[in-house]
């Protein structure tokens, strides 16, 4: 996916005033937007031709202290600060060709067990690994194309279901991000960011923006065909044997319309919940 690592620091000191790191502007006129790569290696403590050649990707083997203090000089996050490790110390032993992720059969049960509320479990590249019916019925569809990054910038269904639609296809660009930094010899993955490139021009400019974020906890607004607007908070968690997989479920306020309205759709089920493979959809 050519340098990543360059890309991304680039990307992380264009948004970094000079002033709002402690550096003299004395009303210059400034060529560059942000930082220039001179002051990251003051603010850093490393030699401006060393930094130069880590943002062309030719640093060698760049150590845990180094990156740190990279990380601090382009005040990034926590995520950001976990991504740039991930860009600048990969792990080599990550291959393209690694087996298929599985769903344990207890971490199945669970979703079974989760019959009012819409869960599932996402693992690499936003694919859908598993989910049970109330998933189905939120989504207003069968789930027969298992990648969600997909679903959200090519598939209208999907794009009609979000008010917020924008917002969830930074959060979706996003976790792609932070996915292909962990795993950077992914050979699938840089399929799918090549089709969704070529395909979504909302995609192409948001991955250039080279944002990371994980997906933790959050509200979502969805537009349903059937019940209208629910407004639903997510929270994930990962499995410590596969921490590429991720469980999300949704909630609504207790005693709100939300609840009412997932409770009406529950309704629909026409038998006992189960748990589906992403094959299986909306019966």
């Amino acid at each position: 996916m050519g340098n990543e690592l360059g890309d991304f620091l680039r990307s992380r000191r264009a948004r970094v005033r000079p002033e709002a790191a402690g550096l003299p502007t004395y009303g210059e006129r400034r060529r560059v937007e942000g930082l220039r790569r001179e002051e990251v290696a003051l603010l850093a403590g490393v030699s401006v031709p060393y930094y130069v050649r880590l943002e062309q990707g030719r640093a060698g083997n760049v150590s845990e202290e180094v990156v740190d203090a990279v990380a601090r000089a382009l005040g990034l996050d926590e995520t950001e600060r976990a991504h740039l490790h991930a860009l600048a110390r990969p792990v080599r032993a990550r291959r393209a060709g690694a087996p298929a992720q599985r769903v344990r059969p207890t971490l199945r049960r669970l979703l079974d067990a989760m019959g009012d509320t819409p869960a599932f479990v996402l693992g690499r590249r936003t694919e859908l690994l598993a989910y049970n019916r109330m998933t189905a019925l939120l989504f207003w569809r069968p789930l027969a194309d298992t990648n969600c990054a997909r679903l959200v910038f090519l598939d209208e269904h999907f794009r009609s279901l979000y008010p917020d639609w924008a917002d969830k296809a930074r959060e979706t660009v996003a976790f792609l991000r932070l996915d292909a930094g962990r795993h950077p010899e992914d050979r699938r993955l840089a399929a799918l960011v090549g089709e969704l490139s070529v395909k979504s021009a909302n995609f192409r400019r948001l991955w250039a923006r080279h944002d990371v974020k994980e997906r933790s906890a959050g509200r979502t607004r969805f537009r349903h065909p059937l019940v209208g607007e629910l407004v639903l908070d997510y929270d994930s968690l990962r499995p410590a044997d596969d921490p590429d997989q991720v469980l999300v479920t949704y909630l609504p306020e207790p005693g709100s319309p939300s609840e009412e309205a997932l409770r009406f759709l529950r309704a629909q089920l026409s038998g006992p919940a189960s748990s589906a493979s992403s094959s299986e959809g909306l019966r």
